[in-house]
């Protein structure tokens, strides 16, 4: 794949703020306030027939910004997030909701991020064809059963909606990709998992496929009692959706728990397709719901820290540094997997490509990342960090945001693993820490 171009920097200029520079960031800025991209929802009623329906049974469906010129042939698919429903009282609340049908949903969707149609917010994907998958089904697009109880029914058809819609899909043009990019957020970034090795096999050898997942890396991690409950959660999720077997047959063989591949730390070294994680390493998802679930801080010990981390103990920071520690573990089996590419940040904050403001603006988010090295003259990509003691081997190091790391992983074109400094030493975060009430909005 030929990289991106990207500037071959003298060493100096490597700490040299020019006054151009500040005229690009206004400009940046400037558009982020007008620009605002609204997308038109495609409905799916025949995939009906297929017994493709949300939980309620209504259609499913997507939003389509075509690509254009350069980008006309590639494609950048996005999972809608939203959480789960593991039981059948959650999951028949949940169907009265946008996130159970898609009679409730808006019909328009905000494009912004990594869906933006803007050059200046989204240098990378802006003129590809950009389709955000609504979600439905509270199973990440992974289940397959119904459930009847007299004349009550709920459908669990997320694996035939991914179906229906990537067949759809393929009648309007991405049959003749190229490129592709497989995204998500939340429960949205954990789909991209599941159906990544699939997307790849539809669309044959001679398309790149990647994968990335935002906020999609859910750990598999006791909380401060003690008491695994994301292992009963997810459990409960498998068995009542019929998704075991959606899961990838490699990871089930290696286990006695089915429900353990449905969390990304033991699915994802049976993956083939390259992907890309980018997760905070203190995700307040994870952090309210996983780590310090509310039956594990009956007194409210937590809800201070939980609102506001400058708020937080130090007892209580230093707890918080073994979820971080806990996540870093995880990943470390993919450290040297060239084709893996990561963002981990320390910010508390849930899904970060999405938002203008932590995907690609003036002031996002950034970790301190070796870019390349320049020996005699000459650019090296993907370079170790180590310096020359005769001087001739210089090392560049340069703050990239998440949609920068994001790019050079996908065209190849840099070093694609940042991980951050522990908390608090990152001043670039954008700390978006949702109420209780947004929380368990997000969750249903």
């Amino acid at each position: 794949m030929a990289p991106r171009r990207r500037r071959a920097w003298p060493a100096a200029a490597a700490v040299v703020v020019t006054a151009a520079a500040v005229v690009v960031a206004s400009a940046i800025a400037a558009e982020l306030v007008e620009q605002r991209l609204t997308v038109g929802m495609t409905l799916l009623p025949d995939a009906a027939s297929t017994g493709a329906v949300c939980l309620d049974g209504s259609p499913p469906a997507y939003h389509l910004h075509r690509g254009s010129g350069g980008g006309a042939r590639s494609w950048l698919l996005q999972f809608e997030g939203g959480g789960w429903c593991n039981d059948v009282p959650s999951c028949v609340e949940r169907a009265g909701t946008r996130r159970g049908s898609t009679r409730l949903m808006n019909k328009l969707e905000v494009f912004s991020g990594i869906l933006s149609n803007s050059s200046a917010m989204n240098p990378d994907y802006y003129n590809w064809n950009r389709v955000k998958l609504r979600y439905c089904d509270g199973g990440s697009f992974s289940g397959d059963s119904v459930y009847r109880s007299g004349s009550s029914v709920l459908y669990f058809r997320g694996q035939r909606i991914w179906d229906a819609i990537i067949t759809d899909l393929l009648s309007k043009g991405l049959a003749n990709a190229e490129k592709v990019l497989l995204s998500g957020c939340s429960a949205g970034g954990l789909a991209t998992f599941f159906h990544c090795d699939d997307l790849k096999d539809r669309l044959g050898g001679a398309v790149t496929v990647k994968c990335l997942s935002d906020a999609g890396f859910f750990l598999d991690l006791t909380d401060i009692s003690g008491n695994n409950t994301i292992r009963q959660f997810f459990s409960s999720l498998v068995t009542l959706q019929g998704v075991q077997k959606n899961l990838n047959k490699d990871c089930l063989n290696s286990t006695d728990y089915p429900y353990l591949c449905f969390f990304p730390q033991y699915a994802l070294p049976n993956i083939r397709t390259p992907y890309f994680i980018l997760n905070s390493a203190y995700d307040v998802y994870q952090f309210h719901h996983i780590f310090v679930p509310p039956s594990s801080d009956t007194r409210g010990r937590w809800s201070r820290c939980k609102s506001d981390p400058g708020a937080c103990s130090t007892s209580q920071i230093t707890t918080l540094q073994g979820m971080r520690t806990s996540m870093l573990t995880a990943l470390e089996q993919f450290e040297a997997e060239p084709k893996v590419g990561m963002f981990i940040n320390s910010c508390f904050a849930h899904c970060q490509s999405e938002l203008q403001d932590t995907w690609f603006a003036p002031k996002s988010p950034m970790i301190r990342n070796k870019v390349f090295i320049i020996y005699q003259n000459k650019l090296y990509l993907h370079a170790p960090f180590q310096l020359a003691t005769d001087g001739a081997l210089v090392n560049m190091m340069e703050f990239q945001k998440i949609a920068e790391v994001v790019g050079d992983w996908y065209f190849e074109s840099g070093a694609a693993k940042a991980i951050d400094c522990a908390y608090p030493c990152d001043s670039t975060c954008h700390n978006i820490i949702p109420s209780d009430q947004e929380l368990q909005i997000l969750a249903r």
